[in-house]
């Protein structure tokens, strides 16, 4: 019997690993391919849809005359109390679809920083709460301006001088206010203060405030003096500040060439139409600190190191006469023994 010869299994040979063909790179850019198709077809269309955003609406006073085209930058009024003073606010919509306009009345007040601003729809107690118009709201058609009558019913009471505050439109999260400048009869008090001056590093601090009826713009002369003479001089400017009536404002005059060591008095004056005149000072001393610091330090370090040097020299000195001179003898002790060897002679 011929012998069993034993044989190992086949195994199958491993694939081949090789390029990618042509169809399996198809079709793995088919989706890539087909998101740009629909991103390219969509464009279009949003563009179709899209309207360019027309020119904004506009709110104005309207044309003081026949043939006038506006031009008044804002609304003058002048009456006595008990009065009912009247004008139109022309509202423009040049787009193509109708804008509804709200309309209030708004007073007006500084900002910390000399700024014309208006309170908010419950915050007016004086000209914006006197506003009367029609209604509250306006639908003005595309292409289309509409002039809509305001009144302004001043109080019996209100008092004499300037009122300032303002027409407010809004619509579509737009707000456009128009200034009023209005005046009741009476006595105008022009008055102007100077307060609080600081003087600090590089600048001067100081506040206006207006103490009478009647807008201000007041114009600001600085003089510095030391006491080496004049370190400052500047001429009467305009300030670029509307200062209404009863306001504070907090502002800032630039000095960047202070002097670096001295002594000076600031002045500051102030003036305005009507008369108003406001005057302050206040004294400040300019000293290089980190040069006299750092001569501080080193004249207390030259200080320290002369006492310690002193007591070495006596702790020295004293070490030596103790070590080179014999103990001096008990002077009381000597007195004592002779008077005792006395004492026993004349016994």
């Amino acid at each position: 019997m011929p012998p069993l010869t034993g044989h190992a299994p086949r195994t199958a040979p491993a694939p081949v690993v090789g390029p990618p063909s042509a169809a399996r790179r198809l079709a793995r850019a088919l989706p890539l391919l087909a998101a740009l198709w629909c991103v390219l077809a969509a464009a279009p269309v949003a563009g179709a849809t899209e309207h360019p955003a027309g020119p904004a609406w506009t709110a104005q006073p309207a044309a003081s005359g026949p043939g006038r085209d506006g031009g008044r930058p804002y609304f003058y009024l002048e009456g006595l109390p008990g009065s009912v003073l009247e004008d139109r606010l022309s509202v423009t919509n040049p787009g193509p679809e109708p804008v509804t306009v709200r309309l209030r009345g708004a007073d007006a007040y500084n900002t910390g920083g000399g700024g014309f601003a208006v309170r908010g729809a419950h915050g007016s107690t004086g000209t914006g709460s006197w506003l009367r118009t029609a209604g509250t709201e306006v639908t003005v058609p595309g292409r289309t301006r509409a002039d809509v009558p305001l009144s302004f019913t001043v109080p019996e009471d209100a008092l004499p001088g300037d009122h300032p505050g303002a027409v407010v439109a809004e619509s579509g999260g737009r707000s456009v206010g128009v200034r009023v400048q209005l005046r009741v009869g009476g006595p105008r008090l022009a008055a102007i203060t100077v307060e609080d001056v600081e003087v600090g590093s590089g600048a001067i601090h100081y506040a206006l405030v207006n103490r009478g009826n009647a807008v201000l713009v007041p114009r600001l002369s600085v003089s510095a003096d030391g006491l080496f003479g004049t370190v400052l001089r500047r001429a009467a400017r305009t300030l670029p500040v509307e200062l209404l009536p009863g306001q504070r404002v907090r502002l800032t005059e630039p000095w960047r060439d202070a002097p670096a060591l001295d002594s000076v008095t600031v002045r500051l004056r102030v003036t305005a139409a009507g008369g108003a005149r406001g005057e302050a000072t206040a004294s400040a001393a300019f000293v290089p600190w980190g040069p006299v610091a750092g001569g501080a330090l080193c004249l207390l370090g030259a200080v320290a190191a002369g006492v310690h040097g002193l007591r070495r020299r006596r702790t020295a000195r004293r070490g030596a006469r103790d070590d080179g001179a014999a103990p001096a003898p008990d002077l009381r002790q000597t007195c004592d023994e002779r008077h005792l060897v006395k004492a026993g002679v004349e016994s």
